[in-house]
């Protein structure tokens, strides 16, 4: 019930470990995390050390490691499973990210396969190749690939997509700045083309959450994931409603672990410690809902539930 018989939340990274020990879990399960060749990261750092241009708020990198480092980092924060997401801006991007994701993943064992797409002829060829390869989610862009996810080279792709039951991380809302073809409305387009289609929202819809409920309220196939949702820096550029712990009690296993690691300026476990005011918060979240949000759920999404401990 609630916050009565929850363990305290993690003070730091170091003590994320025994948070979940004393949930009762072997470990965390995150839909959201970004892995890049590295010249492209290189450039999306430079671009979050410019942040103040863009976005009008500082965003200093909390994980700014060489590969190898923060793939460690994972590990040590207890992090089983992961989906290295990537994501283009431009033609042919796609099928390069898709191709580097399966061998970033065929390396690393804690990684799921992951795919990619962006508007153009070629995109359900390499998208049905990477899910007969065994791709267990797709990252699509909105803001940053500036294209309309109702684009007419994507309806197959969706199709595709919502006949092999694979989800799509999908990053459509407004924050942390509006596209030219962001927004709720807009991707709802897509939803209503093809209602069947398994549907991450990525960081919530946010900043629009009271529009992420209404959608998970229309499309039984639609989550959310947590990604810098409720922590102190996105508090400040969108706060949540104070409603929302109450919202989610109303959709049970429809909230999976999202993080944006390592490109968050705040430590993990920040992120972790919003998710358990949430279930602090509300009398019918509590315990249950953290084990449903830090590994049941994001472990079914990804297919991975029959590889992990009970």
């Amino acid at each position: 019930m609630g916050g009565v018989d929850l363990p305290a939340p993690p003070r730091d990274d170091a003590d994320v470990p025994r948070w979940t020990a004393e949930l009762g879990l072997p470990g965390l399960v995150d839909v959201h995390v970004h892995f890049l060749p590295d010249r492209m990261l290189r450039k999306v750092w430079a671009y979050f050390d410019a942040a103040e241009t863009h976005y009008g708020v500082a965003w200093p990198v909390q994980y700014k490691l060489p590969q190898h480092e923060r793939y460690a980092r994972l590990e040590e924060l207890g992090v089983l499973r992961f989906a290295p997401l990537t994501y283009p801006h431009k033609p042919g991007m796609g099928e390069w990210l898709t191709g580097w994701a399966g061998e970033f993943a065929a390396e690393h064992p804690r990684a799921v396969r992951t795919a990619t797409l962006y508007p153009e002829p070629s995109v359900t060829g390499y998208l049905g190749r990477a899910v007969d390869d065994g791709a267990r989610v797709v990252k699509v862009h909105v803001q940053v690939g500036a294209f309309d996810p109702r684009d007419p080279l994507l309806h197959d792709a969706w199709g595709l997509l919502a006949e092999a039951e694979v989800p799509a991380v999908v990053h459509c809302g407004d924050g942390p700045i509006r596209g030219a073809h962001t927004g709720l409305g807009i991707f709802a387009e897509v939803l209503e083309a093809h209602p069947t289609l398994p549907v991450v929202l990525a960081h919530a819809g946010m900043p629009d959450f009271r529009g992420a409920v209404e959608l998970l309220e229309r499309f039984p196939n639609v989550v959310l994931d947590t990604t810098m949702v409720g922590t102190a820096f996105s508090e400040r550029i969108a706060p949540l409603p104070a409603d929302w712990p109450a919202r989610l009690a109303e959709f049970p296993g429809r909230v999976v672990l999202g993080t944006d690691f390592p490109n968050i300026p705040y430590p993990y476990a920040e992120q972790l410690a919003a998710i358990h005011g949430w279930a602090a918060a509300e009398p019918r979240l509590g315990r249950e809902f953290l084990r449903s949000v830090l590994y049941d759920a994001p472990a079914r999404l990804l297919g991975v539930r029959d590889q992990l401990p009970a």
